[in-house]
């Protein structure tokens, strides 16, 4: 009993912001509400925010290696890609029926974590850091998508599925669930959104107790100080690698959920504008905190897609422009550099009381 208790006790720790009976009655609240939130809402209109949770995992992950880690990687969309086209070639060759679509997810996410080992192990073992490292994965993730844009003719196919070059795959089954009385078929709607929502909450308490881990605590030492690490006797290619694999495993859950969404994945969503993006939203929001990482990603893409439809030739404007001035003013990000302050400030005004 009590090794659950402190299991569970790494959910607070020095490594996330939010502690207390006040932050967990604020998370019980948050997540009420988002659970409310399809009772005062339509199905099409709940299916759309389904697309705004996708993009959540990956920037979690991202959030592990680079935030945590300090190891800044353009990968994710490639993993996001790996894991969204395993899945279509998977179900459109052996469909959905007895729930296989639940172990299509998983194989996708099998195939992004494998090639992120792969990649991986040749990267921090071959002692690959810095710059170097975020142009090796950016030279992956362009390559990815050049690839898979020009399997536009007929003989690219794996058994029933057709790459499709440019116009990318699409017709693959949505999520389906075993039920008593009939398979639950998840499709953009009210059943996706809590399925993806549980998932959400599921990870994100997840990986608030691994960063507060030994685990946590090493790879937060290797980003301050990887020679001092080093020297303590941490091999951190390792743990750099296994923050690497798991950011990855998380942007392929980002892909499978997006395809499963749109049932549609396109060789774009590999491309240097879709690279870019997920480094400001884990930047705006606060790359070393996952409670900033969410609200930031969920705010940034939410004004994105404001602007897509208001304004489209700006929208990209406004991202590079936003990365820029938070970088400038507030290197932390906007919303933990927020959340520092307000700390701060409690604490001024509870020594000026006594």
């Amino acid at each position: 009993m009590q090794g659950v208790l402190r299991f569970l006790g790494q959910l607070e720790g020095p490594q996330t912001i939010g502690r207390g009976p006040g932050f967990w009655s604020l998370f019980v609240v948050v997540v009420a509400a988002a659970a409310a939130y399809p009772l005062f809402s339509d199905g099409y209109t709940v299916g759309n925010s389904v697309y705004f949770f996708t993009w959540v995992f990956m920037a979690l992950g991202l959030s592990l290696i680079w935030g945590y880690g300090g190891a800044l990687s353009f990968g994710q969309t490639a993993f996001f890609g790996i894991a969204g086209y395993g899945y279509g070639i998977l179900t459109i060759n052996f469909g959905s029926d007895y729930g296989f679509t639940l172990v299509a997810l998983v194989l996708a996410l099998v195939f992004a974590a494998a090639f992120a080992l792969l990649l991986g192990y040749f990267m921090f073992y071959g002692r690959i850091a810095g710059v170097f490292l975020g142009i090796v994965t950016l030279s992956i993730t362009l390559v990815l998508e050049r690839f898979m844009a020009q399997t536009a003719g007929p003989e690219w196919k794996i058994g029933a599925a057709r790459l499709n070059g440019f116009n990318g795959m699409s017709a693959m089954p949505p999520l389906t669930v075993p039920w008593p009385g009939g398979p639950l078929v998840l499709f953009p709607d009210v059943e996706l959104y809590y399925f993806v929502l549980g998932l959400l909450v599921l990870v994100y308490l997840a990986l608030r107790i691994l960063v507060n881990s030994s685990f946590g605590n090493v790879l937060v030492a290797i980003r301050e100080n990887p020679q001092r690490a080093e020297m303590l006797g941490y091999d951190i290619r390792k743990y750099q690698l296994i923050a690497f694999v798991i950011g990855a495993a998380l942007a392929g859950l980002s892909g499978v959920l997006y395809t499963t969404w749109g049932q549609y994945i396109t060789p774009s969503s590999m491309g240097m504008t879709a690279a870019s993006l997920p480094i400001v939203w884990v930047a705006v929001g606060g790359r070393s905190d996952l409670t900033a990482t969410v609200i930031g990603t969920i705010a940034v893409l939410s004004g994105f897609q404001a602007l897509t439809i208001y304004g489209s030739q700006y929208a990209l404007v406004v991202m590079g422009l936003l990365l820029v001035v938070t970088v400038l003013a507030a290197p932390k990000g906007l919303i933990l550099g927020l959340a520092e302050a307000a700390g701060r400030l409690t604490r001024r005004k509870g020594s000026d009381a006594r």
